[in-house]
């Protein structure tokens, strides 16, 4: 195993296997994620700031096995900021369990995680205090979820009536390519006077508005989980604003064949791909630094 040190913002990490390939299919390396993640962190970190950031780590690999996780590993460096988050038992008075979360807030951090394989970073809805204890929900996130042969483009209709359903209720929002198949819609809630819902009123709301739409259109639209009712459609899934789930954050890679990332569209780009299906695809990495190059995060624009 070949190591090497580098100094990041005064830390000093050991990177490992620099060299090593990650996606097969286009022969990325481990070098080329950790250079992604540091070109890109100055529009990422703001989106996991005081975030509890959950991993999904392909040591050997996306051909290889993954594996979810939630605490920091054995080993953690001293300096990376974690916090004591009760599990959702615990918070319902059900037991009084912890998951001691990091947080990535820094580039030594995210610099650290990635040199841990791992490839996907997930956040929850809610951001934690100082202390840790989670706040209630910042924004509320519908995740839409195409059903083959649905794909993209009936994602990027689906999401122009997802924005009118939540500008009805006035709230605005924001979509973001999954890198995987779908799109993510999120709405901020702090100047709504929303602020006061937990994550039980954000996940009734966006429950709402996905079971409005598939009544509105239900040959394009299901807000049903089961699988079996969700081919040629686009599932509204209303169930990332639980507490406890997680939506992969904007700008995290996927461990998908190709290295595709999460990236903030603008909503021309989205009326552009709900008339032509060609018009939108998942973003690769290079395409996404590319993108912010040119148009900086067009998610805060």
């Amino acid at each position: 195993m070949t190591e090497v040190q580098v100094d990041v913002e005064g830390r000093t990490l050991t990177i490992s296997n620099l060299d090593k390939v990650l996606y097969p299919r286009t022969g990325t390396t481990k070098g080329e994620v950790l250079n992604y993640y540091a070109q890109v962190s100055p529009v990422l970190l703001p989106h996991l700031t005081d975030r509890a950031v959950t991993r999904i780590r392909w040591p050997h690999g996306v051909e290889g096995s993954s594996f979810f996780e939630k605490n920091a590993p054995a080993g953690t460096p001293s300096w990376v900021r974690t916090a004591e988050v009760p599990t959702t038992g615990s918070r319902s008075g059900k037991g009084d369990g912890t998951i001691r979360f990091p947080i990535c807030d820094d580039l030594a951090t995210l610099t650290w995680l990635a040199n841990l394989a791992a490839l996907e970073l997930h956040v929850h809805q809610w951001t934690v205090e100082a202390d840790g204890t989670p706040r209630h929900p910042d924004r509320l996130v519908i995740d839409l979820d195409p059903g083959e042969p649905a794909g993209l483009h009936e994602c990027a209709q689906v999401a122009l009536m997802v924005r009118d359903a939540l500008a009805e209720r006035d709230l605005g929002c924001t979509p973001v390519t999954s890198g995987s198949k779908g799109l993510h819609l999120y709405a901020p809630l702090a100047a709504t006077g929303r602020r006061s819902l937990d994550s039980d009123g954000t996940t009734a709301l966006a429950r709402e508005v996905a079971e409005a739409l598939q009544k509105e259109h239900p040959d394009l639209v299901t807000a049903t989980m089961t699988k079996a009712k969700r081919p040629g459609k686009v599932f509204l899934d209303w169930s990332q604003n639980s507490g406890s789930k997680t939506t992969i954050s904007p700008y995290s890679l996927r461990g998908r064949e190709r290295p595709t990332a999460a990236t903030p569209l603008t909503w021309d780009e989205v009326e552009a791909g709900a008339e032509d299906d060609l018009a939108l695809e998942q973003f690769s990495m290079e395409q996404v630094l590319e993108r912010v190059a040119e148009l900086g995060d067009v998610f805060e624009a």
